[in-house]
């Protein structure tokens, strides 16, 4: 062997460089130090932005139902004021048409005016009438309210055909001898005064007041009355039939009708009635009245004097211990000689059945009259449920 030979590589005894395989798994094995305490999980650091939205958000709806509210209660309040300030001008149309009629009903049953006064001042009332139709056609009614507006209108409207009626009628019965005749002619013309009452209580309050209800619009007018007015033109309705209007036209011809000098004027009470019993009161004596549901109380009036009168006031009045007093007034049209005519109170509120109460009717006394002692009559009764 050579010196070359001798020399041994001993090479495989040395540490071989770590293979890929053992690089790779000290990389996937993590080295630990000492373990220390245990950390609370945190909370997603996104939370907060998450919870001011939602807050900003219940925040816009909250404004948003708020402002609707506003509105719709702005809506509501500008609604009220528009429709009754509506109604408070009819009002005062109303009221003024009313009183015209009040005048007719002095005119047609006042004591010593002649036919030509009788016409001149019909024909004046007409011409005040108008002035109201004028009235009416200036008013903006709210958009519900435009066919009933034009209802009240028409009503108007006839009141004034009515009159002229009424007055061109005066002047061509003037001649007119017979009476009768001539009382049927104005009676034709009175039907269309009538004929305003209907159209004013169907065509215009009635669905007027509906309306109301419906758009919810409620409470009283200024003077604490209802929001729809009344205009009752004809202070009765008997005076729309040819036996009144025959009446009317003796009178102011000077008929017997008229009272001469030195004539009796007055009125007395006949009866005072309990319906539907039919029980009647007296002054001396207590009755017994068994309240009903349907409860009414009839006051019978007599004409004592020797003239037609006109416009009685029948007031009625029931005095109680415990609950307040009731008060109930009426008014005839008018009355001819020893005609008697009767007025029927209703509505009553449940009186006590503990106590006694009195039931007080007086009737106003006409102009002239001079025995008042039979105007006024106290009655004592005893309020019963059986």
């Amino acid at each position: 062997m050579t010196e070359n030979d001798t020399d041994i590589d001993f090479d495989f005894f040395e540490d071989e460089p770590p293979t890929q395989e053992s690089s790779r798994t000290e990389r996937l094995i993590p080295r630990r130090g000492p373990r220390g305490p245990e950390q609370p999980p945190r909370a997603p650091t996104n939370l907060t932005p998450l919870l001011r939205l939602i807050g900003l958000i219940a925040f816009a709806i909250l404004v948003v139902v708020l402002l609707v509210i506003w509105v719709q209660s702005c809506q509501e309040t500008g609604k009220d004021k528009t429709y009754k300030s509506y109604m408070a001008k009819v009002s005062d149309v109303s009221g003024s048409s009313a009183q015209i009629g009040k005048q007719l009903s002095s005119v047609l049953l006042a004591q010593g005016l002649k036919e030509a006064q009788v016409e001149q001042k019909v024909a004046g009332l007409a011409r005040q009438e108008q002035l109201d139709v004028q009235r009416a056609r200036a008013i903006t009614p709210p958009g519900s309210l435009r066919d009933e507006h034009q209802a009240l209108i028409q009503a108007l409207q006839f009141r004034v055909s009515g009159l002229n009626g009424l007055a061109s009628a005066l002047a061509a019965t003037a001649n007119v001898k017979d009476s009768t005749r001539a009382g049927t002619v104005l009676a034709s013309q009175m039907q269309r005064l009538l004929a305003s009452d209907v159209i004013y209580e169907d065509s215009f309050k009635a669905p007027a007041a509906a309306e109301l209800d419906r758009q919810g619009v409620t409470g009283t007018n200024e003077s604490g009355g209802p929001l729809v007015p009344d205009s009752n033109f004809l202070q009765s309705s008997e005076l729309v039939t040819p036996t009144a209007m025959v009446t009317v036209v003796d009178r102011i011809r000077g008929s017997a009708s008229t009272p001469s000098t030195g004539g009796l004027r007055g009125t007395n009470i006949v009866s005072v009635k309990v319906q539907p019993a039919g029980t009647e009161l007296s002054t001396s004596s207590q009755t017994t009245v068994v309240v009903r549901t349907n409860m009414s109380i009839d006051v019978t009036v007599e004409d004592s004097g020797d003239s037609q009168e006109a416009n009685i006031k029948v007031t009625l009045r029931i005095v109680q211990a415990g609950v307040p007093d009731v008060k109930k007034t009426a008014t005839i049209g008018f009355i001819n000689p020893s005609e008697q005519k009767t007025v029927s109170f209703t509505n009553f509120p449940a009186p006590s059945f503990q106590s006694p109460a009195q039931i007080k009717v007086e009737v106003q006394p006409v102009e002239n009259e001079s025995n008042t002692s039979n105007n006024s009559a106290d009655y004592p009764v005893l309020f019963s449920i059986q």
